[in-house]
């Protein structure tokens, strides 16, 4: 039996990240991954895949409608969605095979199989083959990530009514894809044949979409989807989803029972995801989880069994790869004897649609109920000369700031780019800025970022420049 500082089970962000910092640390190191590839969701059915089909429909949908203002012309336009799928598969290969590179980089041990514990010291790892074997370590890290979640009732057949998983795997341009859950996949996976022209239904149980975002980022959003061809059911709560050869029914009832059916050749559902602790032994060494199936940690991230920790999707928090990995670090560091710590306020989230929605802080509706004193500035992408000339007036960017000192509480944008904006935003507040702080930097012109300075400005005795 081999032994190690640090087995990791998972290779997800949250996984890889934290095996490539232990091993920096001088830690003996091994990572278990059940699949083939290493990358966990993220890299192989999550992140990287659905932004590669982002894009991909982004040119497609521009090409269709934009570039002959911009002075291009095209003729014959079509989709090749077998082409943009294989290319969506090179990018996850590519970006897979660099974790395996920086495995071998950090001399970091890789088993494939399914983990399970036997102890707290020993994990047993079951090849796909049937064979088993066992490893030895002082700490264990649980990193096994997420797998979509579903409603009562609803059979997800992966054919006709499936999950992200099988949407990033369409062998046609659905006709109408009926989407349940208005949270970021499914408004990201809708845009994608949105773009390339399917008919697009969303129905959501809350009144708003993006419901855990500032409530202005999911009314702008809506209103530009709504272009796209999207339709909304707000405050729908869904009863049922049948599958009838080519055809789904979906159904669904308001607050006044007033019912709805939706028919389509497609259904994704898309409730968000569950943490995946089945099938891992926990029993076996005590380990506890919440009603959500998610395991319980202390701060540094240990769990009731001292050596045994979790990050990323099987514990408390937003589910997002960048979390993941930040928790990652914080244990390979804590296991080193350092101080690590992770603001999860300052931990931003963002909606890959187009235009894109970025946010990090408190939301208007948390400082309402919070009682606390604050001011706001907003500033429209229209009035953006950058955003003129690429054609994306959609958005705004809106800043809150404490009333009495000026510091900022939060940010909330909408528009193009603001996935790479939003990264000032947590810098300002990591340092704890004020708006006015923001206001007085020089920002070249012409940006995008620049409407980040005009919200500051705005927020400070509403002094825009360009409003």
């Amino acid at each position: 039996m081999e032994n190690f500082d640090v087995v990791v089970i998972g290779s997800g962000p949250g996984g890889y990240v934290s095996a490539i910092r232990c091993a920096q640390l001088g830690m003996k190191t091994a990572i278990i991954e059940r699949y083939k590839t290493l990358g966990g969701t993220c890299l192989n059915v999550g992140c990287i895949p659905s932004k590669a089909l982002l894009d991909s429909s982004e040119h497609f949908y521009n090409a269709k409608h934009t570039f002959k203002e911009h002075g291009i012309e095209l003729n014959d336009l079509k989709v090749n969605l077998s082409q943009m799928i294989n290319r969506k598969s090179e990018v996850v290969s590519q970006t897979s095979g660099g974790i395996d590179f920086l495995m071998k980089k950090n001399k970091i041990t890789v088993f494939n199989g399914h983990g399970t514990f036997v102890d707290k010291n020993t994990i047993e790892i079951t090849k796909e083959s049937g064979e088993k074997n066992q490893v030895n370590s002082k700490n264990i890290i649980v990193a096994t990530g997420s797998k979509p979640a579903s409603l009562p009732g609803i059979i997800i057949d992966k054919n006709r009514i499936i999950t992200s998983t099988e949407a990033l795997e369409l062998k046609e341009v659905p006709k109408h894809m009926v989407i349940i859950g208005g949270g970021v996949i499914g408004l990201e996976l809708g845009s994608v044949y949105a773009r390339l022209g399917s008919k697009i239904s969303v129905v959501e149980y809350a009144d708003s979409i993006i419901s855990m975002m500032d409530k202005a980022l999911g009314k702008e959003l809506q209103k530009s989807l709504k272009k796209l061809g999207f339709d909304f059911y707000l405050s729908h709560k869904v009863t049922g989803a049948v599958s009838n050869g080519n055809e789904v029914i979906v159904s669904a009832e308001n607050s006044k029972s007033e019912k709805i059916e939706l028919k389509g050749d497609y259904c994704l559902v898309s409730v968000g995801r569950k943490a995946y602790t089945e099938n891992l032994g926990l029993e076996k060494v005590g380990l506890t989880t919440d009603k959500a199936g998610r395991i319980e940690v202390n701060s540094h991230l240990e769990t009731n069994v001292p050596g045994v920790f979790a990050i990323g999707d099987v514990v408390k928090g937003a589910m997002l790869a960048h979390k993941a990995e930040e928790e990652g670090v914080l244990v390979a560091e804590y296991l080193a004897g350092q101080k690590p710590h992770i603001n999860y306020l300052l931990i931003p989230g963002v909606v890959y649609t187009w235009p894109e929605v970025a946010s990090v802080g408190y939301t208007e509706e948390q400082l309402k109920e919070s009682g606390k004193s604050y001011k706001t500035g907003s500033f429209p992408f229209r009035a953006s000369g950058r955003a003129r000339a690429s054609m994306d007036l959609d958005g705004f960017v809106k800043v809150l700031a404490d009333k009495e000192t000026d510091e900022i509480l939060g940010v909330h944008m909408i528009g193009p780019r603001v996935a790479d904006m939003i990264a000032e935003a947590v810098v300002a507040m990591e340092y704890r800025a004020s708006a006015e702080d923001i206001a007085r930097m020089s920002h070249a012109h012409p940006t995008f970022t620049e409407s980040f300075k005009e919200a500051c400005l705005d927020a400070t005795e509403k002094r825009a420049l360009h409003i």
